[in-house]
């Protein structure tokens, strides 16, 4: 790990006490493990922190929604005993409970006055490479006009802008390049401009070297390899890391690329985060790449090249299952939630010939109905339960459930279905399945 001291600055000896903002995400969590190993207290702030708390419980962890602390006074409580702070938090597009420039922006603008207040040590800003606050998405506007309102704070500051960030944990831009390595037969790529990688444990490594002032102070640094590659490149190098044959690379316009992102944001719409939105398309046709030298000059060796930051995918079972399994967890989960509406709006229409049925089972006309229909609307509102990311583990849970309730009533009220040509029992089994492998994939990260 990087240890430099400059004639300006001392390595920090001494334990810090640091916050960190975002802790639990890909490049928070490498993060934090570096900080750790190093010696320092950390405390780790985020919106959800239930299964951080359960993964790295030497960490206090904070739970709070940045979007919520767009004021000074807010951040102030938070910085009880706090020596440093890093912030590795990041907010792709705006959706349901996300507001990229009150995230990005506001609240760090409020944590940096917080922080003068409460007398922080310094402040690691890890930004975006190509942040500005011109820059043409509004991600990467936020993150400029937050670096540059760092800028002009009188505590020590670092700001470090990470070009696409690869390695063995994967979440957002490094999983989508996954599951485009896994593609199977071809892979469908868009020409997009020449982009320069680096690797996590080189953004956690220069995160520790800022955080004890290893790295000059009062500086931004871009944090990329030295050689930009062309997408398609990229790619290629990853499925053969992965193991994977090789395969064809076809290039579609842009448009089909654009349809598909807009899914993506139609996604983001019911609570999902998908790597595939317009936001990153954007960010990916608009290039990624930045300078290396300035950061070069001070640590005195280039980062670690594409191909030594690939060297940490040994291209197991899981990472191959991951690779291969990210592009179907939509598919799993779309055709889940359109199968049960289906089924429930055809139950709908075709509830008289369902009744007679059941009927001639033995139920009477009262009770047939009352099943029919509410068994149908039941299946309805499994179905577009699924889809909404916050209610797509019940449902599959109810899923499992309402369908072994199936199977069993209709054993032992018509266990003549069985047997029927249509196999309305034996087709309700696969779906079940299928419910328990999207339960089984929820995660994002």
């Amino acid at each position: 790990m990087l240890r430099l001291a400059t004639s300006s600055q001392t390595r920090q000896s001494r334990s810090m006490r640091v916050l960190i903002l975002g802790g639990y995400g890909l490049i928070g969590s490498s993060v934090v493990s570096a900080v750790l190993a190093a010696g320092h207290d950390v405390t780790g702030l985020g919106r959800d922190v239930t299964e951080a708390r359960r993964r790295r419980p030497p960490v206090r962890w904070l739970q709070h929604d940045l979007k919520t602390l767009v004021v000074p006074q807010a951040w102030i409580p938070l910085l009880h005993e706090i020596d440093a702070v890093i912030n590795a938090s990041g907010v792709l597009q705006d959706g349901p409970g996300d507001d990229v420039m009150a995230v990005q922006r506001d609240a760090m603008i409020a944590l940096f006055q917080a922080c003068e207040s409460a007398r922080i040590g310094r402040f690691v800003q890890i930004s975006a490479v190509g942040a500005s606050s011109v820059a043409q998405t509004v991600f990467m506007r936020s993150k400029g006009l937050a670096d540059e309102a760092l800028s002009a704070c009188a505590f020590e500051w670092i700001v470090l802008r990470p070009g696409l960030v690869l390695g063995a944990q994967v979440y957002g831009g490094s999983a989508m390049l996954h599951a485009l390595a896994g593609m199977p037969g071809l892979i469908a790529l868009p020409r997009a401009p020449a982009i320069r990688t680096v690797a996590l444990q080189d953004v956690a490594e220069m995160a520790l070297a800022a955080l004890e002032g290893s790295l000059p102070l009062r500086r931004s640094y871009d944090l990329v390899e030295e050689e930009a590659h062309a997408l398609d490149d990229v790619v290629r190098r990853l499925r053969a890391r992965l193991g994977f044959p090789s395969a064809p690379i076809v290039h579609w316009p842009a448009a089909i690329f654009r349809v598909l992102f807009g899914l993506g944001d139609l996604a983001g719409w019911l609570g999902w985060h998908p790597p595939l939105r317009s936001t990153a398309f954007r960010q990916t046709m608009l290039g990624i790449d930045g300078d290396p030298r300035p950061l070069r000059d001070v640590i005195h060796r280039p980062l670690r090249s594409l191909d030594e930051t690939l060297s940490v995918i040994d291209g197991s079972a899981r990472e191959r299952w991951f690779a291969r399994l990210f592009m179907l967890k939509p598919v799993i989960i779309i055709t889940l939630g359109l199968f049960w509406l289906v089924s429930g709006i055809v139950g709908l229409i075709g509830a008289g010939r369902a009744e007679s049925i059941l009927v001639t089972h033995g139920l009477s006309a009262p009770i047939a109905s009352l099943a029919v229909h509410g068994g149908a609307f039941l299946d309805i509102a499994l179905g577009a339960a699924m889809l909404i990311r916050r209610s797509m583990p019940a449902a599959a849970v109810g899923m499992m459930a309402v369908t072994l309730f199936y199977l069993l009533a209709g054993s032992a009220f018509a266990p003549d279905l069985w047997a029927d040509p249509l196999g309305p029992l034996v087709k309700a089994v696969p779906a079940a399945i299928l419910a328990l492998v999207a339960l089984a994939i929820r995660d994002a990260r």
